[in-house]
């Protein structure tokens, strides 16, 4: 089957269903990336900080040499870590991923937080480990991003965990705007206000997490596959919930990201995009949003942070 596209504002199609690599233990991803694309996959979602893109890359470069897919015919993501927003640690970091992806370029970078951490520093640990944004403006960030498409490694550049207003201010500083907006997004986050400024500015939005992340250990994370209304329209199509949601994200016009290592469920997944819903079922899905973030970005507020979560997800400030 032919997976539904979505187009970026010049043109160029992205598939609107892709395979997450997050938490894809090292061992399985390659084979989960080959196991996707006999099954049709043709979007791969990838980052540095997953620790997995080596191997990934050995699995693409399989896939190449037996002839499974041609490089021009899958569309690649990766993106830059917090660590790397000064704008000369920019382009290196592309080209160590590029490297162990052992691609010639990338059909999209994105930077992966709006939050800067001193060079060499992977997660924060103590006070000090975080730059302040006037110390690392994303406007400085972003220039190093568009000199990466300059130079065509990375075909196409946007932005990751970024609010409305951010993105707004963004755009207007850019010469280059951001291309794509990648968010969590799901029936119980359904960023409607984001979705709308994105659609407005010709920005595509990206939802990650978009079968939530499963349940927690005391039973406090709500979960998607459980809801009624999810459960209802899933037995009225002869689906699964996660295919309901992920049919939902299509028709919005948005791309999904799910992630599953295995073969059957990522075939489940993929078929989501024959799903046709009904505007009452949307508006049924739409008003089950309750705000709620399965990755609500409170590792950036410990440690003496100068960032906070009102910075992060409401606010507008570059730098």
């Amino acid at each position: 089957m032919d997976t539904p596209k979505i187009k970026l504002k010049n043109g160029t199609e992205i598939p609107a269903l892709g395979l997450g690599t997050w938490q894809a233990e090292p061992g399985e991803v390659g084979e989960a990336i080959i196991s996707a694309l006999k099954a049709g996959y043709r979007h791969f979602d990838c980052a540095a900080i997953y620790g997995n893109e080596k191997e990934i890359g050995a699995a693409f470069a399989r896939a190449f040499n037996e002839g499974m897919v041609k490089r021009e015919d899958i569309w690649v993501t990766s993106k830059l870590w917090c660590d790397c927003h000064g704008k000369e640690h920019v382009m290196p970091a592309l080209r160590q991923t590029l490297s162990d992806l052992k691609l010639a370029y990338l059909d999209l970078y994105l930077v992966h937080w709006p939050i800067a951490l001193k060079h060499g520093k992977t997660f924060p640990e103590q006070p000090g480990d975080f730059l302040k944004p006037e110390e690392a403006p994303l406007t400085e960030t972003w220039l190093g991003m568009e000199e990466c498409r300059r130079e065509g490694l990375a075909r196409h550049i946007g932005v990751s965990n970024v609010s409305a207003a951010r993105l707004e201010n963004l755009i207007a500083a850019a010469d280059h705007a951001p291309e794509v907006n990648q968010v969590e997004c799901h029936p119980f986050l359904t960023q409607r206000e984001l979705l709308d400024a994105c659609d407005k500015h010709g920005v595509v939005l990206t939802g990650y997490c978009p079968l939530g992340s499963g349940k927690s250990k005391d039973g406090d994370t709500p979960d998607i596959f459980d809801n009624e209304t999810m459960a209802g329209i899933a037995k009225a199509h002869d689906a699964s919930p996660a295919q309901i949601a992920l049919a939902w994200a299509v028709r919005r016009g948005a791309v999904a990201i799910p992630k599953s290592t295995n073969a059957k469920r990522q075939k489940e997944n993929l078929a989501a995009a024959e799903i046709i819903l009904s505007e009452t079922e949307m508006s049924e899905i739409e008003s089950l949003d309750r705000g709620y973030r399965y990755i609500d970005g409170s590792i950036w507020t410990e440690n003496d942070s100068p960032y906070s979560l009102e910075w992060l997800w409401q606010g507008g400030d570059l730098g």
